[in-house]
């Protein structure tokens, strides 16, 4: 065997042996990129699949869920002003109904038609600053409007929707209300943490209350003539004496995590608090002062509105939920139903002389709208 003949066969061979796995490998190498490239597409076109899903359910405001205790009547639509709307407080008087735009800055008063809530009418009141809490005098026509952005609060004819004045405070004005017994304006200020009184006459500051938390919304006891004033970052509630000018009393609101939304029913002694930090409903005893009961709700609750006659409670969240509440006694409540409606759906109010529930929706490259329940028995 001559050894150099053998060597040089031995070379060839392996060089073909490695020339066939270059080509296996590289027609792995092909196989895989290719399979690499059809998982990518597959993916890429599930996420763009389901972000079209979402975008679609933020943009088209279906029909709320079916309920056992509330009838949809319809909404009323409000006009839309640029691609997001995200509106605020809702506020009832016999003018109608009047509705903030925290994106634009907007106020729109509705005249509710009962018969046929698409017939009701919308006007418009533009505004710079982020709108949020609305205080109207009773047998006036005036009313007051918190911006947070320009740290105001405007003075406006209820009837033209011409401002009057401009009112400068301090940052973050949100919750405002009118105290009837000390014929003051009431505004709570979030980032500041503080009030800020206001007399609705000389439409002047007239006095500050200091708070030892973050304020969200209050409301007023009729029988002792105290305000209540939900403090969100210390999960506590404060009695102010407005008159005085002065804290009270403050006390904790455990299991409630972020209280925002608040009620009361000063006939049985009840405050009704929401929690946006863990989704539940409290009711807090105004004569002993602490919390009775709770309840679990929907996701992000922000506000909670109560109907005395028929003694049932609504509560609205960023989840878009409607929680129906009934009251059977003053430490006797359960949930009647849990109703969906639309995402950023927060805001609320119910009417006690219909007991109509207006529910305010956010809204994503379409109209703004209002939907209107009534209870059904």
């Amino acid at each position: 065997m001559n050894p150099k003949r053998h060597f040089e066969e031995g070379l060839e061979m392996f060089a073909e042996t490695m020339n066939a796995a270059s080509t296996t490998a590289n027609t792995g190498r092909d196989k895989l990129a290719v399979n690499v490239v059809k998982m990518s597409l597959t993916v890429a076109l599930t996420l763009i699949g389901l972000a079209a899903v979402v975008l679609a359910y933020l943009i088209y405001p279906g029909t709320p869920g079916k309920s056992k205790v509330m009838a949809f009547e319809g909404f009323i639509e409000l006009p839309r002003i640029g691609p997001l709307t995200v509106l605020d407080y809702l506020t009832l008087n016999d003018q109608g109904l009047f509705v903030t735009s925290a994106s634009s800055g907007a106020l729109f008063r509705i005249a509710f038609d009962a018969s046929n809530v698409k017939d009701s009418t919308v006007s418009e009141m533009p505004g710079a600053g982020a709108a949020h809490g609305v205080a109207l005098l009773p047998d006036e026509n005036v009313g007051f409007i918190t911006r947070s952005e320009t740290n105001t609060v405007d003075v406006f004819d209820t009837k033209s929707l011409q401002q009057l004045a401009s009112i400068p405070v301090a940052d973050d004005a949100d919750a405002i209300l009118y105290i009837p017994s000390t014929n003051l304006v009431y505004v709570a200020h979030g980032d500041a943490n503080m009030a800020t009184l206001i007399d609705p006459k000389k439409r002047a500051t007239v006095g500050t209350i200091q708070l030892s938390g973050k304020p969200e919304f209050p409301a007023v006891d009729s029988q002792s003539g105290l305000l209540f004033q939900n403090l969100k970052d210390a999960d506590s509630v404060a009695a102010i004496d407005v008159g005085q000018r002065s804290v009270v009393g403050q006390w904790p609101l455990a299991p409630c995590e972020g209280p925002s939304g608040m009620a009361i029913d000063s006939e049985q002694r009840r405050l009704f608090s929401v929690c946006s930090g863990n989704a539940k409903f409290v009711v807090f005893d105004l004569e002993s002062h602490r919390v009775i009961t709770s309840l679990g709700i929907g996701g992000g609750p922000d506000s909670v509105a109560f109907d005395p006659v028929v003694h049932r409670i609504y509560t609205a969240g960023k989840t878009g939920e409607m929680t129906v509440i009934q009251q059977d006694g003053p430490d006797d409540y359960r949930v009647l139903d849990e109703i969906h409606t639309h995402y950023g759906a927060h805001t609320l109010t119910v009417d006690p002389a219909s007991h109509k529930v207006f529910v305010a929706y956010a809204s994503l490259l379409a109209h703004p709208r209002i939907a209107v329940f009534s209870p059904t028995h």
